[in-house]
């Protein structure tokens, strides 16, 4: 999710106040603060932002759960408690589907999240895999003067400004070349890649697909589509159910461009390890 919601919007100030706090103490925040609390406080720490609704009891005893990993975590990282109907503006910039959601944001940006109801087991599984993916990347300090720009990626971003897709394609390629293991480069690489590839695709994609389900191109362009209309689990759905149903070249082809899809989230986010083991059911 890294990267793929622009949270911009809520820098400026809410339209109108937030609505009444609910049953998350100290951990509560509005519009009125989730720049301060959320965007800024996650350049020194990761900040978890957890909407829920007082009508969905689950929701709050999720937020009950984190409060307790919170206190035992002794501020490694932050809980922002979120009631959804009073903060639609929160709601929208997340393109939140359900509720209860939970994101992860780090350097004001969403690193994972997940939606629905967890055993606390895999909470906390969620919860140390975000800590280990931060660990050592945030400044820890918001008034530190900011670390010098790699200048490698800002060609490669010079480049995606004035629309020459190869040049940043090429710049980021030679950063992979000289650096194997740098997985920013890499991360980037593949966001591009699949933007060149989905930019053109319309919802028409979906339609196509799903009156030929034999049709490998016009599901792998289907599933390009639902990940770029944020619906990833539909999209690793699709392409399973077609690995189930073919062989040979076909079904790595299909194999591969999933593993591609899963490679554009963070590891942990649980709807990708949901479809890792769905995956693994169908190869084996």
């Amino acid at each position: 999710m890294s990267g793929a919601v622009d949270l911009s919007a809520l820098k400026q100030p809410p339209a109108a106040p937030g609505g009444a706090a609910a049953a998350s103490g100290d951990f509560q925040v509005t519009e009125a603060d989730f720049e301060t609390k959320v965007l800024r406080r996650s350049t020194q720490v990761p900040v978890v932002v957890a909407l829920y609704s007082q009508r969905s009891p689950g929701s709050v005893e999720l937020v009950r759960t984190l409060e307790r990993f919170q206190a035992a975590d002794g501020g490694r990282w932050d809980l922002a408690a979120i009631e959804a109907e009073p903060n639609m503006r929160i709601v929208q910039a997340l393109r939140v589907q359900g509720i209860p959601t939970v994101i992860a944001v780090a350097g004001g940006q969403p690193l994972a999240d997940f939606e629905g109801a967890q055993p606390e087991d895999q909470v906390r599984q969620w919860l140390d895999a975000v800590l280990q993916a931060t660990a050592g990347k945030l400044e820890g300090d918001e008034d530190a003067p900011p670390a010098p720009e790699d200048p490698r990626f800002v060609a490669a971003e010079d480049a995606l400004e004035r629309g020459d897709i190869a040049g940043a394609e090429a710049a980021y390629e030679a950063i992979i070349a000289a650096e194997p293991a740098n997985e920013e480069a890499k991360a980037a690489l593949r966001q591009l890649r699949f933007l060149t590839r989905a930019q053109e695709l319309g919802p028409e994609a979906i339609a196509t697909a799903d009156a030929d389900p034999t049709n490998i191109d016009a599901a792998l362009d289907a599933a390009d589509v639902e990940v770029i209309g944020q619906q990833p689990g539909a999209a690793f759905d699709r392409l399973i159910a077609l690995i189930k149903r073919t062989a040979g070249d076909d079904r790595t082809r299909v194999r591969t461009r999933l593993i591609e899809l899963f490679d554009l989230y963070d590891k942990a986010d649980p709807t990708v390890v949901a479809a890792r083991r769905k995956l693994a059911t169908a190869l084996y």
